[in-house]
This record gives C-alpha cells, sequence and structure tokens, in this order.
C-alpha cells in the first residue's frame, strides 16, 4: 500500500510545492443498549483516503475511497490547489520517515464472537437497571475499531500506523419521588486490550450509584466560594479553558491572542506545569506520529507558572517561526488534520485532598462535568456532582453547579495542586471533527475566588 502510494505522489510532487496521501483501512464494532432493549448492533469495515496538497500558501482537500480513483483525486487536489494559492507556503522542516507502528495486543477484539461482546453488555446494562428501583433508564455501549492508516507525502515521509481503540460506555438516569432526575456515568477504554472491560462490575455500578446519591442534593447557593475541582473536572478545565487557547491556528492571525499567549509569560502560579504528552503508553491521545508525519512529543505548555510552549502542525509552527510539535490530528483519513491536543493534563503537585479541605470553612467540593462551554478566555462548566465543604469536610451534597470564570485570572487563582493524578478518556471536538480520542487529566485543584451558580 504504501509502495503504491509513493508511486502515485512522485508522478504529481513537482506541480505543488506540498502534497500528501492518507488511506486508512478500518473494521469496527457497535453494541447499544437503551433501558431494558438492545439498541443497536453496527459491524463496518472501510477504506477511505484523503489527499492534501498546497501550493503558494493555498490549501485543498479531497476524498476517496477506492484505490481505482486515486490519480482522478490528486489531480482534483491539485488544481484547487492552484485556484486558491496567492502567497508563499511556509512548512516547518521535518526530516524524512520510514516506520510500521503495530499494535501490542492483549486480547484482540476481533477474535471475540460478537455474542459475547453483546452479552457482557447486556448483563453490565442488567447491572444498572437492578441496581436500585429509583433507576429509570440506562444508556450502555460498547465499541472496538481497529485501523491501519498509511501516509505518505512529497517530502519522503511513508508511515503506516495501527491503532485500536475499546471503549465501554456506562449511564444510569435516576428519578426521585420529587420528580428530580440525576444522571451517572463513567466509561472505560483500552488501546489494546479487550479483557480491558471483563469484571467491572463495581466500576460499572458506579455510574448508577452516582446518579442515586445525587437525589438527594439540593441546589447549591449561588455565590463566589473557595472550590476544589476533582481530578477528572480538573483535566477537562485544563483541556477546554487553556489548552483549546494553546492550539496555534487559533493564535496565529489572531492579534488579541497573540498578546494574551506570548511565549515567555507568567500566566498562572509558580506552582503550575501543563503538559501535553502524545509519549504516555496506552492513552486515547496516545500516538508515535501524527497526522503531518511529525514525531509526537512530550511538551509543557507551562512551566512554572510560565507559557513555554503551544501547540502547532507545520504550517502554524513555519509561519510563526516556532517548531512542530506534533499535534496535527485527523479524526479519520476523510478528514484533514488540523491542530489538536494528545493527552493534556495538569501535572501533580504536593497537597493531600485532607489538607486542600482543612481549612475551608465554606465552599464547594466539585466532581465530574456535566457539560460546559468556553469562548476565548471565557468559561462555564457544569458539574456532574456537588458537595459543600464546611468547616474543612465535605458535606451535603448539592446539584445545579456551575463554575464561570476567566482562564486567566483561575489560573492565579489556584491555591493548591494535589499530589495525586488521574487520567480520563474524552471525546474532543473541533472544525467538525467531533469525537476524537483524547485523554484529560490532572489531580484535585484548589481555586479560590469561583464564581459558583445555582438555581
Amino acid at each position: 500500500m504504501q509502495e503504491q502510494l509513493a508511486e502515485a505522489i512522485a508522478s504529481f510532487s513537482d506541480r505543488v510545492d506540498y502534497l500528501e496521501i492518507r488511506t486508512e483501512q478500518s473494521e469496527s464494532t457497535a453494541i447499544s443498549f437503551r433501558g431494558p432493549q438492545l439498541d443497536g448492533v453496527n459491524r463496518s469495515f472501510s477504506l477511505a483516503g484523503g489527499i492534501r496538497a498546497c501550493h503558494k500558501g493555498g490549501w485543498s482537500f479531497v476524498t476517496f475511497n477506492g484505490l481505482a480513483e486515486l490519480k482522478n483525486r490528486i489531480e482534483e487536489a491539485i488544481s484547487q490547489a492552484h485556484l486558491v494559492g496567492t502567497e508563499t507556503t511556509e512548512l516547518a522542516a521535518v526530516a524524512a520517515i520510514k516506520d510500521y507502528v503495530a499494535v501490542e495486543f492483549g486480547r484482540d477484539p476481533r477474535t471475540v464472537s460478537l455474542e459475547e461482546k453483546r452479552s457482557l453488555m447486556q448483563n453490565y446494562n442488567q447491572l444498572l437497571l437492578d441496581f436500585d428501583p429509583r433507576i429509570q433508564t440506562t444508556m450502555t455501549g460498547y465499541s472496538d475499531r481497529f485501523g491501519i492508516t498509511y501516509f505518505v507525502n512529497s517530502q519522503g515521509t511513508s508511515i503506516a500506523q495501527e491503532r485500536l481503540d475499546v471503549t465501554g460506555r456506562f449511564g444510569a438516569i435516576a428519578r426521585g419521588e420529587d420528580g428530580v432526575v440525576r444522571q451517572g456515568f463513567e466509561s472505560i477504554h483500552s488501546r489494546s486490550d479487550y479483557n480491558i472491560l471483563v469484571n467491572v462490575e463495581e466500576q460499572v455500578k458506579s455510574a448508577a450509584l452516582r446518579a442515586v446519591k445525587q437525589l438527594e442534593a439540593k441546589p447549591v447557593k449561588g455565590g463566589q466560594y473557595t472550590v476544589i475541582l476533582d481530578p477528572y473536572l480538573s483535566g477537562v478545565f485544563i483541556h477546554e479553558a487553556f489548552g483549546h487557547l494553546s492550539e496555534a491556528d487559533g493564535i496565529y492571525e489572531n492579534p488579541r491572542m497573540q498578546e494574551l499567549l506570548t511565549l515567555g509569560k507568567p500566566l498562572a502560579i509558580e506552582q503550575l506545569n501543563v503538559v501535553d504528552d502524545a509519549t504516555l503508553p496506552g492513552l486515547p491521545g496516545t500516538l508515535k506520529y501524527d497526522d503531518e508525519g511529525v514525531p509526537a512529543q512530550c511538551k509543557y505548555l507551562i512551566k512554572d507558572g510560565i507559557l513555554t510552549t503551544r501547540m502547532h502542525n507545520r504550517e502554524t509552527a513555519g509561519k510563526m517561526g516556532e517548531v512542530p510539535t506534533g499535534n496535527a490530528r485527523a479524526l479519520s483519513a476523510g478528514y484533514p488534520p488540523i491542530v489538536r491536543m494528545t493527552n493534556t493534563a495538569i501535572a501533580s503537585g504536593e497537597h493531600s485532598l485532607e489538607e486542600m479541605l482543612a481549612d475551608i470553612e465554606e465552599g464547594v467540593y466539585a466532581v465530574r462535568m456535566l457539560g460546559g462551554q468556553t469562548n476565548g478566555e471565557m468559561f462555564t462548566f457544569a458539574a456532574a456532582e456537588g458537595y459543600m465543604i464546611r468547616n474543612g469536610r465535605l458535606a451535603e451534597p448539592v446539584s445545579d453547579v456551575t463554575l464561570t470564570g476567566n482562564v486567566f485570572q483561575t489560573l492565579k487563582d489556584i491555591e493548591a495542586i494535589g499530589n495525586d493524578s488521574v487520567y480520563a478518556y474524552g471525546g474532543c471536538g473541533k472544525g467538525g471533527q467531533g469525537g476524537l480520542p483524547v485523554s484529560v487529566g490532572g489531580p484535585h485543584l484548589r481555586i479560590k475566588n469561583v464564581v459558583v451558580g445555582g438555581r
């Protein structure tokens, strides 16, 4: 496959400044339950590809579904690039690479029967339904996907990468006597092993437990509090509120963001370190090469409170005179790569949760995320669970906990960083490419003067 793609590129590479082809062969399975009903079973196989051409700074992207049409699609991509190119192509230099990256399998889900997968999910779904009579319905889903992506470009790179994702998603909705509805969710993910989903009954039931526990919650009284974020929510916060701001495609043509995000600028307390690390083994955002053939890296976005790096593809790095960071990612070969995060986290600090709680007379402990939005430097998140902190201890559960603020002020209002750390599976959306596998992580995080809205 790689040789065939390289031969095709060689015939056209002198007609544009840059040319690349990505082709992906994949097979996947999806099973879902809603309440007691089997909601869907899907098994699919696909071959898809995408061609990007750049000429005089103008980019084109053309997709294809079979190699028989490859040369015609390359012609289309080249002609379109010529139509839009009016400036200069600026791509940061990257050494040519030839490599094959294989998955190191545990139990390959392709060797597991569809019946076994369905039975496992049905049993977990029934656990949720039987957990408590107040559980009204459930959402249980299984998916696995194995793919091989072949990438070649006109600069001599030829890379094939295998990828496996196995995911279980478990949700429960509970209804109280007063009609209040609460939700609880849990997800489990592996890059190598179907057995990650075997014998996880307690983890599955935790989704129902969280939903039921929150039925007792009363709406939090709105105001300004010292807030402690649990590790999952601190990871989501740094991904959504700061990580997206650090993606260079939103910076290099935006003078306002260039001013706010000048490298070397102090942004946070000295104890804060933020990393985007694509090299951590086995996580959703882990990769050896990005979708432009750039080697994966671990980089500090914030080091000791100072902005040190932003995330790039080859074009943004070239235009800004910086180094590519391996953050060009596409949802599949049918989409063009854009600047995306990988595994983004706050590095662990020195404080235990007990130490962080100890001197808070009244505060809020926010757990996981139910939803949220960001608008530039402003953010609003809704926590899935909340608990009051009273006299240094966790107290009664509270609901309708929304956290609002300015990310740059919030980074300076951090008071303590936990000595624990958790990475969680996430699906990131950007530029019409939703559900890109990433992970978000961090420790417990204590922040002062957070505006908390209730009902």
